[in-house]
């Protein structure tokens, strides 16, 4: 994942909610099968919006506290945050048209 950062439970809050930019949480686990399945396509996604949304991943094995906190009930699942704050989500293995849409409806972009 060349295009994705990693992030943690204390690194989210940095990171993500105070992103000066939209961001979009990729929450997986190793053991994964769907989540290695979307992998490709949230990197493609992080390459060509490089400088305009920020895209990040969180184990929710190793960071179980902001996947809680969060109500993440299922991975796949990848947040959308604007200005702080979720402003949609998405769970399971979708296509990158689908993904695209939802960024468009989300961030206008």
């Amino acid at each position: 994942m060349e295009h994705v950062l990693e992030v943690t439970d204390s690194t989210f809050e940095k990171e993500v909610v105070k992103s000066d930019i939209p961001a979009i949480v990729d929450f997986w686990a190793e053991w994964c099968v769907p989540c290695k399945m979307i992998a490709p396509v949230v990197d493609e996604i992080a390459k060509e919006f490089k400088g305009r949304i920020k895209i990040v991943k969180l184990n929710v094995d190793d960071n179980t506290k902001t996947a809680t906190d969060l109500t993440v009930m299922n991975i796949p699942t990848l947040l959308f945050f604007k200005d702080g704050r979720e402003a949609g989500r998405v769970s399971g293995v979708v296509s990158k048209r689908d993904l695209l849409k939802k960024i468009k409806e989300l961030f206008h972009d």
